[in-house]
């Protein structure tokens, strides 16, 4: 990879315009963004979002299933904004699954990516938020420690865009870092998961696929999947497979093919015979850095052929699969974290830590696709663990949070927290911190953050009482 280049050029100052201000700006409309943009314009605060794509929605556009919504033991604790906007798009789209039961991921709620666009924009612009397609985040505008705003770049040229609370919900802590908050990326060497192209196969028997798995004999490992009981696939129409290694290894042997995962991973679509396929895989892949990007897209898209020979040639139900597109950019797993005023640990999520100013429950394991190697790493904790709110307020910048999976923890717990219905809990958190900010003329710092869980209660959120189960307004501390 090129080294940046040494030489500079200096850059005249010059005077930016004001293009808009607001109560809150959302900068990245993932989903954790829109959900943010959603909380923080429920009682008509000027809400700003900003995105440099041409659609809402970030990883639920791609082909993944959503993960997060169950916990381990089978009860649903993603509640609030994301289970109202996972049910507006099966009402009003037929855009999205029930939340399935999943022995590996706890439960899989399958999605349209096309009816995600178009749903989450509907209810961003009905809540009234002023949604900015096209534009970058090009740097924060800052008054000491405190951020005003940001400067984004678009075809309209160089714009300053300011708020009185900033949330960063980019995925990469962009507002965070540039505006000097602490960051730290990767494992204790630096190795950050590496990111994933997804694409999608048409013409797939799906029934042959599941009951080949589900009628294999219990001694034949050759179509049995990691964790999951072949049971799980005869009761599934729609279902994920993760696994068939000795398939990929015989393939890999017979034919020679360059396949840089050593599992299968298949997620059903919505649309009868549609798979989407979850195996590219490019090591060293900076997701902060535009080369290393245009490098790891480069080598994910020349997977992707012998990926596709292996499953048509190998595995039941591909035998008529044709190749029908790619996601429209690569899925990140990992890059910047924020140094908050709580880091999150493994500890913590492995011990099913619960936490006073807790603002989100999550189950999910903790799931490492290993920086070094083709495996990934998955431990569980047995139940659910709390996201704190302290785990969302950065150090040393005011009137910013952060929501999504660069929140404040360590690479471990980053690979619990990072799933989509926990990144969509942690934003409608923030959003709703923030319009407790404004509303009480205070910094994010410094709200009252027992107000905030009784509004998250009072809101559908679903909280962990004292004795484990599901917070009522009578279970808070009562607003001082």
């Amino acid at each position: 990879m090129p080294e940046t280049p040494a030489r500079t050029i200096e850059e005249p100052a010059r005077r930016i315009p004001v293009a808009a201000e607001y109560d809150v700006l959302v900068v990245g409309g993932g989903p954790s963004g829109l959900t943010a943009a959603l909380a923080a314009a429920e009682d008509g605060l000027r809400v700003g979002l900003v995105e440099s794509r041409s659609f809402v929605g970030g990883n639920m556009t791609i082909g993944l299933p959503v993960l997060g919504f169950l916990g381990q033991k089978g009860n649903r604790i993603i509640d609030g904004l994301p289970q109202r906007f996972i049910e507006r798009l099966r009402a009003e789209r037929d855009g999205a699954s029930e939340h399935r039961p999943c022995p590996l991921h706890m439960g899989i709620t399958l999605v349209e990516p096309e009816a995600v666009k178009t749903v989450a924009l509907e209810m961003l612009t009905e809540a009234g938020v002023d949604v900015l397609f096209y534009t970058f985040f090009a740097g924060p505008v800052m008054d000491g420690d405190t951020i005003r705003g940001i400067i984004t770049e678009s075809k309209s040229g160089r714009a300053a865009i300011l708020a009185r609370v900033v949330i960063d919900c980019t995925g990469d802590a962009d507002v965070a870092f540039t505006a000097g908050v602490p960051c730290e990326k990767g494992n204790a060497h630096g190795g950050m998961q590496p990111p994933t192209l997804m694409f999608c196969l048409a013409g797939v028997d799906t029934d042959a696929l599941r009951m080949a798995i589900a009628s294999s004999p219990r001694e034949a490992r050759t179509y049995l999947t990691d964790f999951i009981p072949a049971d799980y696939f005869g009761q599934n129409h729609q279902f994920i497979v993760v696994g068939l290694r000795e398939l990929m290894a015989r393939a890999k042997a017979e034919r020679g093919l360059r396949i840089p995962n050593e599992r299968t991973i298949i997620i059903t679509g919505l649309k009868k015979g549609e798979v989407w396929i979850n195996m590219t895989r490019v090591k060293g892949t900076d997701g902060t850095d535009a080369r290393s990007l245009t490098a790891g897209e480069i080598e994910a898209r020349a997977q992707i052929d012998d990926i596709v020979t292996y499953l048509v040639n190998y595995v039941p139900g591909f035998e008529g699969a044709y190749f029908t597109k790619t996601a429209p950019f690569l899925g990140i797993r990992e890059t910047r974290r924020i140094v908050g005023q709580y880091v999150m640990t493994q500890d913590d999520v492995l011990a099913c830590r619960h936490f006073d100013d807790a603002i989100a429950v999550a189950s999910y394991p903790i799931d490492i696709h290993r920086p070094a190697d083709d495996g990934c790493t998955l431990i569980w904790c047995g139940d659910c663990y709390d996201i704190p709110y302290r785990s969302l307020v950065p150090l040393k910048v005011q009137n910013l949070l952060v929501a999504g999976r660069s929140i404040s923890t360590t690479h471990e717990a980053m690979g619990a927290i990072r799933v989509m219905a926990t990144c969509m809990a942690m934003g409608e958190a923030a959003g709703r911190a923030a319009r407790i900010s404004v509303r009480g003329n205070r910094s994010p710092a410094e709200i009252d953050v027992r107000d905030l869980r009784r509004q998250q209660v009072a809101r559908g959120v679903y909280l962990r009482s004292p004795d484990g189960g599901r917070a009522t307004p009578a279970d808070l501390d009562p607003v001082g």
